[in-house]
């Protein structure tokens, strides 16, 4: 027979689509039903009844193409930021859940890991970097002298997306060619997002519009309702709304 505390484990991992691990479910026991328990004792029950998330596939890196215009690497790996619009980084990666490749472009928001903007196209070419650069522009107010980082893929390195930074009065900024872990916040952000919404679906097995539907799903619950370590175990949102 379970116990309370089985009972309280077993459905906030039911609720959180098994998407989290031991630490934060503890931290979502404490929150919702104020029962402490050590993270060893909460993992142990989650290892008993098979409730461990699912561990993301490492990615490797791929470079997109001749370099054109290559910005330095302002970031150095220093993913925070004090204030909104200071730091952000963009990315793309490809979902193959339809009968045809769609291309996931975002921006994060380094002060709370906010997903800005987002684009799906069915190409990686500049038009699609553009349109999820001036989505993330009309969203916010003063976005002068924010760094954007990203890779050093070709359509980061155009002169059209290069020349439209400039416009915008935004400061370019890049990884070093070959090294992931110079964006890895974007990077585990796109992981994340394969492996707890896509976890369970088959290649190629859906149509191009379910795929859409369920990234905006996925980025919605990631902006509003999926805690995070480095903000407290807040969400995003939340924490914006907070340190507002």
């Amino acid at each position: 027979m379970l116990s309370s505390t089985e009972e309280a484990i077993i459905s906030l991992c039911e609720e959180t689509k098994y998407r989290y691990g031991h630490r934060k479910i503890k931290k979502l026991l404490q929150r919702k039903y104020q029962i402490e328990l050590n993270r060893n004792t909460v993992q142990r029950v989650m290892q008993k009844y098979h409730l461990q998330c699912r561990v993301k596939p490492k990615r490797k890196w791929k470079s997109q193409g001749e370099s054109v215009i290559v910005a330095p690497n302002l970031l150095q790996r220093n993913f925070t930021a004090d204030k909104p619009n200071q730091k952000w980084v963009t990315d793309i990666t490809y979902l193959q859940y339809g009968p045809s490749t769609l291309y996931l472009s975002t921006i994060m928001d380094l002060y709370n890991n906010q997903i800005v903007s987002y684009k799906l196209y069915t190409h990686q070419q500049i038009p699609l970097v553009v349109a999820t650069l001036m989505e993330a522009l009309g969203s916010r107010g003063n976005t002068k002298g924010v760094i954007i980082h990203s890779d050093q893929g070709s359509v980061y390195t155009s002169y059209a997306y290069q020349n439209l930074v400039k416009e915008k009065n935004l400061v370019s900024s890049m990884s070093r060619r070959g090294n992931c872990w110079d964006n890895a916040v974007i990077e585990s952000f796109h992981s994340n997002l394969k492996s707890e919404e896509f976890q369970y679906i088959k290649y190629n097995s859906m149509s191009l519009e379910l795929v859409r539907q369920h990234v905006d799903q996925y980025i919605k619950y990631y902006n509003e309702e999926r805690i995070q370590e480095k903000l407290g175990y807040h969400s995003p949102i939340e924490f914006g709304q907070m340190a507002a």
